[in-house]
């Protein structure tokens, strides 16, 4: 988040409805970008989950005792 930003998040009662729009607009891009990702590393955990346990599975089974 650059400088601008940050500025309009800390002093947004004392701007100009213009500055307020543009606040709202870069945060709201923002938001939606991380949002997006999220859901991509979270399908990348479940992921990363499933083949570890599918692993360990196989290893477990290959030195029962």
């Amino acid at each position: 988040m650059d400088d601008k930003i940050k500025n309009i998040i800390n002093d947004y009662k004392s701007l100009p409805n213009k500055e307020l729009e543009f606040g709202l607009t870069q945060i709201s891009e923002d938001f939606e970008e991380t949002k997006k990702l999220v859901v991509r590393l979270t399908h990348h955990l479940d992921s990363l989950e499933n083949s570890y346990n599918n692993i360990l599975k196989e290893y477990k089974s290959r030195n029962k005792k």
